[in-house]
């Protein structure tokens, strides 16, 4: 039995595909298959159950792919131990990241980061909060980059930067005549807003009152703020953006944007590890990534900010 066999059957188990699997971890699908007969034929059980349609672990080759995945962990831990000792950025760093910030963020550290440190092989995965805390957990991901909320204290945050709300109003909208936006100018609004378990929508929701928030989903079930975007556009409603979805914004589409009153609604972006994260030289190279890559004014919540 060898580790490399164990990362086959972890990956078999994770993409319910050989093929997939074979591509993930970096060999001909022949290989993997026949390293993993092996291990089957050693320990005298059958791990999947293979048909043309789907790959399915058997009970006992979950237990089995449960327990090999507590071991390549701690084998994992150890390299990661050595590398930090050499102060070395080799090896596969996993970073996980909200939807609501990667579009707006990683643009403007991400491409200058990999063309800087090449050896660097980091891979970005989108998840919302309770599957990053999960991943986390698990050490599916090394890091999540992800609002800071109530119940991360068996985690450790490095702040990151703090982001305003703003609303996205259509020109067809009453509020589009409006300076700025107060919380009670919101009753009775069509509101484009992101299904249930996005923190971005239940910290507006929390901070605005929005007790009748459901309205939109109605209409549209699923969505991502880009989307809800277009339809403020096409004359429906109003909608809500971060602070650096600015900046990727043209003329017109500016007009649209409204800031609220004072104070204004604010949430803290931060890099969130476990407690038994080891590689501070990557978390640091990538928190000095993103924090020169934000506006200055970002970096502190100042006095007409509410954090949310």
């Amino acid at each position: 039995m060898t580790l490399q066999q164990l990362e086959y059957i972890v990956a078999v188990y994770r993409l319910r595909h050989f093929a997939k699997a074979a591509e993930y971890c970096g060999v001909t699908q022949p290989t993997l298959s026949s390293m993993i007969q092996k291990l089957e034929t050693e320990l005298g059980v059958k791990l999947f159950e293979r048909s043309s349609q789907q790959v399915t672990p058997t009970d006992i080759g979950k237990l089995i792919v449960a327990q090999a995945w507590k071991v390549l962990v701690r084998a994992n831990k150890i390299k990661e131990i050595v590398e930090e000792q050499k102060k070395s950025l080799q090896g596969t760093f996993r970073l996980g990241i909200l939807p609501t910030i990667a579009p707006y963020l990683l643009p403007r550290f991400f491409p200058q980061l990999m063309k800087a440190h090449p050896e660097l092989d980091m891979r970005i995965i989108e998840m919302k909060t309770p599957e990053l805390k999960t991943a986390l957990i698990r050490e599916e991901i090394d890091a999540a980059i992800l609002v800071s909320l109530d119940g991360m204290d068996n985690y450790t945050q490095t702040p990151l930067f703090y982001e305003q709300f703003l609303a996205y109003v259509s020109k067809d909208d009453p509020l589009y005549q409006h300076k700025s936006i107060k919380t009670a100018d919101l009753k009775g609004e069509f509101l484009w807003m992101l299904e249930e378990g996005h923190c971005f929508r239940d910290q507006l929701v929390k901070f605005c009152h929005l007790k009748e928030a459901e309205q939109s989903q109605k209409t549209y079930t699923l969505g991502s703020i880009e989307t809800f975007m277009r339809m403020v556009e096409s004359g429906k409603g109003m909608t809500f953006i971060p602070e650096l979805a600015l900046d990727q914004l043209n003329n017109d589409q500016r007009q649209l944007v409204r800031p609220f009153a004072l104070p204004i609604p604010t949430r803290q972006i931060v890099l969130l590890t476990t407690k038994s994260f080891v590689r501070e030289s990557i978390l640091q190279l990538l928190t000095k990534a993103i924090c020169q890559s934000v506006p200055p004014q970002m970096l502190k919540l100042n006095n007409i900010e509410q954090r949310v």
